[in-house]
């Protein structure tokens, strides 16, 4: 039977190679399908097997020939359908427009130009920046032009043979239903490569530059707390890395707008090199990518490190803990710095009037509820992506203000001058933090000793299970299937006492069977609470070919010197968790 399947999917991936090599393709790519269907039928079928789609990060792929890949062709026909929709949509406006970003990654270039001209070619006005920018500058920039859309051809952190299309609406936030599902439908509608308008006037773009650069460092800077606490310190130490993406500018700058002036860079990752030849992966989330940064830091004392993604929307920071080491801070930490610092400062200076708050993910550290409940304010809790974060800040507009928001992987927005998670605005807050630490005769490392006494002590940790292609895709729709199918009843001797499934749209309380309705849009997420006060997590990612597990548990921290034995304890807890659920 699984032979039998195989042949009906060869022979339908085969049928729209065929439809390809009959559109009107460049020869070198009519040339690549050639090749795959003579002599690497895998390939072939990893290629056409199916379409795009988007997922919580829009359209991401491998860059190659073929309508599961990211090339001209798709990205051309994923804008003929914006363009569709945004025609049907606006269709009462005289003019649409739209902006156009793209990152330093290979092809970035020329599918920000291909989409740009598509545009045109559909009678919508389009601004292109002039050169690589960060994400939430993308975003800005849409709010600040009065766009109906934006695009940005980025892959985030994913390795060097991604690519990807992340689609923005008049919000500055990143699609959301109904516009993705719809936008999606536009371009299933698209039956041909022939049906895309390719055929835009360049010379009719319109440039983005210094002005927009300008605008936007400005808000960024409007965001600082304590300008004086800055203009005391302005000598903290800081290494900064853009690991070869489009931070590379746009941090430096707003750093030095804040005032700090001791700011070093690793000049071997300042090359924009959309191969990241210094990197693994160009993610800081992972510890490697911090490397060379590390090693700066070292060499010129500095107090702080950050590393920013190759789109700019998410950085990962080091500091110094109380031996002088550097150590790293995982994005629940970072983001739970960055909560405190915004929701103590507000407090302190009069301005929490009962009418703001912050937001979170759902994967993200429940500290964040915390020191919201203990400020008393008010905190939402979304599915993982910030355009989620968006939509609350859309829906609140003009009602209540939005402070801060984050999520666990190593994003979080300042303000809501951008829709989106930014880098930019982060490194420039987290950089104050640390002057603000040490205006009190503190290390940011001091602080988060501070929030661990003052609230509880959470230790979060994730695992990553990979599963490529289209064996992998089934194998994780299998793994969420069994964990719906036979939930498990206990976790490290700990009952499960709740269940939330984001997908069934229900929370179960599995004492007494009560079912209440969760309210968030639709996601294939599961989470499990148990007796003891863990959490954990599960969820494809949309993104990566990979299903994640969250684990989060705690414990109170009432002497600072319990800290070594609370997070042993909490690691211990956390591994035998993994090992119940046979991850490790």
């Amino acid at each position: 039977m699984k032979h039998m399947d195989n042949e009906s999917i060869l022979s339908i991936v085969k049928e729209k190679a065929r439809i390809w090599l009959d559109s009107p393709i460049d020869e070198a790519s009519k040339e690549a399908i050639r090749l795959m269907m003579a002599e690497n039928e895998t390939e072939l079928i990893e290629s056409f097997y199916k379409d795009l789609e988007f997922g919580t990060g829009g359209l991401r792929g491998i860059m190659g020939v073929g309508t599961n890949r990211m090339n001209i062709y798709t990205v051309g026909m994923a804008t003929q359908g914006l363009c569709n929709y945004l025609l049907k949509q606006f269709r009462e406006r005289e003019e649409i427009s739209i902006a156009v970003a793209y990152d330093c990654r290979n092809n970035s270039p020329l599918f920000a130009e291909i989409t740009a001209q598509i545009c045109i070619a559909n009678g919508i006005k389009a601004y292109l920046f002039d050169d690589l920018r960060p994400t939430p500058e993308l975003s800005f920039a849409i709010r600040n032009l009065g766009c109906q859309s934006g695009v940005v051809i980025t892959a985030s952190h994913n390795p060097k043979e991604y690519n990807g299309y992340k689609v923005y609406w008049e919000d500055g936030g990143q699609i959301i239903n109904p516009h993705d599902v719809n936008i999606i439908q536009e371009v299933q509608q698209i039956k041909s490569i022939g049906d895309v308008k390719f055929d835009g006037d360049r010379d009719a773009i319109i440039q983005l530059g210094e002005e927009m650069d300008a605008l936007y460092i400005e808000e960024v800077a409007k965001q600082s707390l304590n300008p004086e606490v800055i203009e005391a310190h302005s000598d903290v130490k800081i290494v900064y890395t853009p690991i070869h993406g489009t931070g590379v500018e746009m941090v430096p700058r707003a750093l030095k707008k804040l005032g700090f002036k001791n700011i070093y860079n690793v000049p071997e990752q300042d090359v924009v090199d959309g191969d990241f030849p210094t990197v693994v992966s160009p993610n800081p989330e992972e510890s490697a990518a911090l490397d060379l940064a590390l090693k700066k830091a070292d060499e010129v004392g500095a107090d702080l490190v950050m590393a920013t993604d190759p789109d700019a929307d998410r950085v990962g920071i080091a500091v110094r803990d109380n031996h002088g080491k550097l150590v790293l801070i995982n994005g629940n930490q970072t983001a739970s710095l960055l909560t405190y610092y915004l929701l103590s400062q507000w407090s302190e200076k009069g301005k929490l009037t009962g009418k703001e708050y912050i937001v979170k993910t759902v994967v993200t550290t429940e500290l964040i509820a915390d020191m919201a409940r203990h400020y008393g304010v008010p905190y939402y809790d979304v599915l993982t992506g910030f355009k989620f974060i968006a939509d609350i800040i859309k829906k609140n507009e003009g009602k209540m203000t939005f402070i801060g928001g984050g999520e666990e992987s190593y994003g979080f927005m300042i303000g809501d001058f951008v829709r989106d998670k930014d880098a930019v605005a982060s490194c420039s807050i987290i950089a104050e933090l640390a002057a603000w630490a040490m205006s009190q005769g503190k290390s940011v490392y001091d602080v988060l000793m501070d929030i661990h006494q003052k609230f509880s002590f959470y230790q979060e940790s994730l695992i990553n299970v990979v599963r490529k292609g289209k064996s992998g895709s089934e194998e994780i729709q299998a793994m969420m299937a069994g964990f719906r199918k036979n939930p498990p009843e206990s976790i490290n001797n700990s009952r499960v006492v709740v269940i939330h499934d984001y997908l069934e749209q229900v929370s179960v309380d599995t004492g007494t069977g009560k079912r209440t309705e969760i309210t968030l849009p639709k996601s294939n997420v599961l989470q499990f609470l148990l007796e003891d006060g863990s959490k954990i997590s599960v969820r494809p990612s949309g993104t990566e070919p990979k299903i994640k597990f969250y684990f989060s548990v705690f414990d109170k921290l009432n002497r600072l010197e319990d800290f070594d034995r609370i997070r042993e304890l909490l690691e211990e807890r956390i591994l035998n968790l993994k090992k119940e659920l046979k991850l490790v």
